[in-house]
């Protein structure tokens, strides 16, 4: 068995920085509409546009 773990796999994503966007292009892809987001590309995990995360919610919300 494998002992060597990659810790960023469940690492959550930093708050967004203030003013409300990234401080400029290039902008991370959303991953289910490919629409930009407000977080930079540099960032590490899954990032959804606020119209995804806001559908994203409402399916976490329904399914019990």
């Amino acid at each position: 068995m494998d002992t060597d773990t990659d810790d960023t796999y469940c690492e959550t994503l930093g708050p967004i920085p203030p003013g409300g966007a990234a401080e400029g292009p290039p902008y991370a892809e959303c991953v289910l509409c490919r629409e930009p987001t407000e977080y930079p590309e540099s960032t590490k995990g899954a990032t959804l546009c606020p119209v995804c995360v806001w559908q994203e919610a409402g399916r976490t919300a329904c399914s019990g």
